[in-house]
């Protein structure tokens, strides 16, 4: 584009008031034709859009007018020129749009505002329209929660959802959450008839309709049900909760996770202690229980989250978060179980705790010692290398080995004892309520099972040191399996084992039919239920100190363990809660050491119509935030459909969050309306309205705060 200017007066009275010339000059005649328009369309409407006279012959404009007058209009021809260069068809609207950012007189370039693509799909570009629209997707791009505020038509749910489709096709985040508040039935939807997919459908369909522009409609179902998008009322995003009742893991062993208050302190998926942010009672709510590969399982809502891998996760490095419910029909791939469930990356920390005895010499003992107090206790072994360890372990003891595998533990006798003084071993299992107990009924007292890793590693080595070993397959890594007639022992060797980030996997060989055992030639009848544990340990944790074992098992490695959903079963109704911990990864260890979450990581979310919400419904809301998340809340606060008396949260919110430096508020005006031209006026005419009614009666003005 070439230009030239000179004065069409020589009064120097007034130079603002001076009438110049100003030609431009475009040498390529078709942008000429795509500048002018169909019968000079865009011709006509620069002309009444500007107070220069515009007057084009061949491939040259020439402007008339006042100095000042005549840059606006050099400046729009540039932008509508430079609009043609970049590939764009020139419109009405564009060319409207272009005349009312140079207007505002910003720094940004209608232009560069133009043409910022967010979304491109069949031919279709979704990209901002107005200045306002500019820099509240800006906004988006760099903080992590933005309120979009202004009246309908100015695309703010529009292109927040547009933001949140090109985030997860550039893998920014894993899943969008696409939510609004269905107020219009109170947010109790049980009345209406239907499903509640028939229910909720009214209220959700603008979103639907929108996600349909812009990511392919074959692929929705495919991804709303493995939960990559998910569309719900506001109401079902309270969920993600466990019943009241419902055991959490804490520094000082499992509560329930009803008594829990913000800044108590509950176990993570790194075995480290981390602080509830938020407890927020949920009322009660259908329950499922979620058994697990090991057996183990636990209570949780509908909608409650679970971080899981399926195969595919697993070879990619992802992981994906799921609801229950999305799970329910899904769990198996073939013959293989379809979820992996995450554990604990380190073993769980626990307040250390003194022990009156070592915790290996325990666990030897409770393994293969003879603890009834009827006679001086004794250990039976065949390896001399776990009696010498026994007798380091243990001062004043000596283990006097008797015959064949038999050892007795007889006091170590020093100058001037007296000869009634007792047995530091009795003395030691009578304090922890073990003397007297037999095989079938021993266990693993809570203070060695509450301590340090170090602790519990340590008796559970002496366990499977006395009564366990590795088993070896060919080809296969090796598997750790225990023995023992105590039920209630079986338990503590599965708490230890999943305490330290592993998976116990519990048979039973029962009493009935089993062919007796022999001793010295005859017949021993078996007198208990037997219960075998296979054992997977994480690298790292060395589950043998006795040294053939632990030769044999390093050979092959102990493998991975691994936990899988293996059913979902309706468990009824009950009262239920849900907290948000501090955790980098939101992930909180609940009962038998499974590892769970109810916050929203890696997500894009949207929520909609926000001024329908109550002030407790948006703080339970933007507290849901996980790690790697955005959040973008939109809304119109002169459309408030809340009960009489009812504050609304986007009107408060400011208030509160204001100041925050990652939380941004971007309004939108009149000016970015992007529907017919005529709903901007419609918009101004209310504005003008409720501000000469403001004078006149203060009531709804203050409706309005």
């Amino acid at each position: 584009m070439a230009r030239s200017g000179r004065p069409m007066t020589s009064s120097a009275a007034d130079l603002r008031h001076a009438r110049v010339t100003t030609k431009i000059t475009v040498p390529d005649p078709h942008t000429m034709v795509s500048l002018l328009g169909a019968r000079d369309e865009l011709l006509k409407l620069v002309e009444r859009s500007i107070k220069s006279d515009v007057h084009v012959r061949g491939n040259e404009i020439t402007l008339t007018g006042e100095p000042a007058e005549n840059a606006l209009a050099e400046r729009l021809f540039a932008e509508l020129l430079e609009l043609i260069e970049k590939g764009e068809t020139l419109t009405e609207d564009a060319v409207r749009r272009t005349v009312g950012m140079l207007e505002q007189g910003t720094e940004e370039r209608p232009a560069e505002v133009l043409t910022l693509n967010i979304l491109s799909r069949r031919g279709r570009t979704i990209r901002p329209k107005t200045l306002g629209q500019k820099r509240y997707v800006d906004a988006i791009d760099s903080h992590t929660i933005v309120f979009g505020i202004g009246p309908a038509g100015t695309g703010k749910t529009y292109l927040a959802m547009a933001k949140a489709v090109q985030a997860l096709q550039a893998k920014q985040v894993n899943r969008i959450i696409l939510t609004r508040p269905a107020v219009e039935a109170g947010e109790r939807l049980g009345f209406l008839p239907g499903t509640l997919y028939d229910k909720i459908d009214p209220y959700l369909r603008p979103l639907y309709d929108a996600l349909h522009d812009m990511v392919d409609p074959d692929s929705i179902p495919r991804l709303t049900t493995n939960g990559t998008i998910e569309v719900a009322p506001l109401a079902y995003m309270r969920g993600r909760a466990q019943p009241v009742f419902t055991e959490v893991l804490t520094p000082l062993g499992f509560q329930p996770i009803g008594d829990l208050q913000v800044g108590d302190l509950v176990i993570g998926s790194n075995g480290e202690p981390t602080p509830v942010l938020g407890v927020y009672p949920q009322g009660e709510k259908d329950i499922y229980r979620v058994f697990t590969s090991d057996g183990a399982s636990t209570l949780a809502s509908a909608d409650h989250l679970w971080t899981v891998m399926t195969r595919d996760d697993r070879r990619r490095g992802k992981s994906r978060v799921l609801q229950t419910h999305e799970m329910v029909d899904n769990l198996w791939a073939g013959h293989y179980h379809r979820y992996e469930l995450p554990l604990l990356s380190r073993p769980a920390q626990f307040e250390p705790v003194s022990v009156p005895l070592d915790p290996y010499a325990l666990g030897l003992l409770l393994g293969d010692g003879c603890l009834t107090g009827s006679t001086t206790p004794s250990f039976s072994t065949m390896d001399p290398e776990l009696a010498a360890a026994l007798e380091s372990a243990i001062p004043g003891i000596v283990a006097r080995h008797k015959r064949g595998p038999d050892y007795v533990l007889n006091r170590e006798r020093q100058p001037g004892d007296v000869i009634t003084m007792a047995n530091p071993v009795t003395l030691i299992m009578r304090e922890l309520g073990l003397l007297g107990q037999r095989s079938e009924s021993k266990f693993v007292p809570p203070e060695y099972l509450f301590n340090s890793p170090a602790v519990r590693l340590a008796v559970l080595q002496g366990l499977l040191d006395s009564d366990g070993g590795p088993v070896t397959q060919r080809g296969r890594t090796c598997r750790i399996q225990y023995t023992t007639t105590s039920a209630q022992l079986r338990d503590d060797v599965v708490f230890l084992v999943q305490s330290l980030g592993g998976v116990a996997h519990t048979r039973v060989r029962a009493l009935a039919g089993r062919t007796p055992g022999r001793a010295n030639g005859r017949p021993v009848p078996h007198r208990n239920d037997s219960f075998v544990l296979d054992i997977r340990l994480p690298a790292g944790v060395v589950p043998f100190r006795l040294n053939r074992k632990v030769v044999k098992y390093s050979a092959t490695g102990g493998g991975r363990p691994m936990r899988y959903i293996h059913r979902i079963e309706p468990a009824g109704a009950a009262e239920a809660v849900c907290i948000q911990v501090a955790a980098a990864d939101s992930l909180y260890v609940t009962e038998e050491f499974l590892v769970t979450h109810n916050t929203l990581n890696d997500a894009f979310i949207v929520l909609d119509e926000a001024q329908n919400t109550t002030p407790e419904q948006m703080k339970m809301f933007l507290t849901r935030l996980g790690f790697g998340s955005k959040v973008v809340v939109t809304g119109d606060v002169t459309q408030v459909d809340l009960p009489g008396g009812t504050r609304s949260g986007l009107r408060v919110v400011r208030e509160i969050l204001g100041e925050l430096d990652d939380v941004h508020f971007s309004t939108l005006g009149s000016a970015d309306v992007v529907r017919h031209k005529l709903v901007s006026q419609i918009v101004d005419a209310y504005d003008k309205w409720d501000a000469e009614h403001d004078e006149d009666d203060d009531r709804p003005a203050r409706r309005r705060r």
